[in-house]
């Protein structure tokens, strides 16, 4: 009784400090993680904004590939955005992943949470989410204009060569949806609807929650 009473208790402390637990209920033993608010990177966000920590996703993702008993990785996101780099960082870590990845876009799947979204090896939406695409931006005063935005052209595509390679959809489509000027009053770019998303290859599958932990069991039992 004390060992289930002290396993609920890590479960409940891991859920609140990482956002992350292990599903061993089910037929497979699976990690959900969840990505959620704004991807905090080398600068420290406000006290009172919901934020995901980099360095608290990284050493999680290693440990899920290297651990002998999980057998697959289930994402969920819920992001506006955040730091072009850390999320970058992340989502190349799902992508090299020899585990069996689900990703499911629940809410908003956000500027740098695309990549996120596309990185596992098989990506769902839920029909009321959205996802917008729009190009590398910043706030704040520039020094050396033309350098700076010689640095964002490379990021972008950075991140367009990343969402490409790990979707169906091509590089023109992508760049036509992220400066798109006919779509947000005050920004380009694209609001995709979750069948939007799946029309243009960003996304593999509309989906909810039951559908995208049996697509993940898929994986895991062709994988094993």
């Amino acid at each position: 009784m004390s060992d289930n009473n002290s396993l609920k208790s890590e479960k409940s402390e891991e859920i609140k400090e990482f956002g992350a637990v292990v599903s061993s209920d089910g037929k497979h033993k699976i990690y959900c993680l969840t990505i959620i608010g704004e991807i905090e990177g080398h600068t420290v966000l406000a006290e009172n904004s919901k934020s995901t920590k980099y360095e608290h996703i990284i050493p999680q993702l290693v440990a899920v590939e290297e651990s002998q008993e999980i057998e697959g990785l289930l994402v969920i996101l819920n992001t506006i955005g955040g730091d072009v780099e850390a999320g970058l960082a992340i989502a190349e870590l799902i992508s090299g992943m020899k585990k069996p990845t689900a990703s499911f876009v629940l809410g908003g799947g956000h500027s740098i949470g695309v990549p996120l979204a596309v990185s596992a090896k098989r990506s769902y939406i839920a029909p009321s989410a959205t996802m917008t695409v729009h190009p590398v931006r910043s706030n704040g005063l520039f020094i050396g204009v033309p350098q700076m935005l010689n640095h964002f052209e490379r990021m972008q595509g950075r991140i367009t060569d990343f969402v490409c390679r790990n979707s169906q959809i091509d590089s023109e489509t992508f760049t036509k949806l992220m400066m798109n000027t006919g779509e947000m009053v005050t920004d380009v770019g694209s609001v995709l609807s979750g069948e939007r998303a799946v029309e243009v290859g960003l996304i593999d599958n509309v989906g909810n929650l039951s559908q995208v932990i049996d697509g993940l069991y898929e994986l895991i039992e062709k994988n094993g």
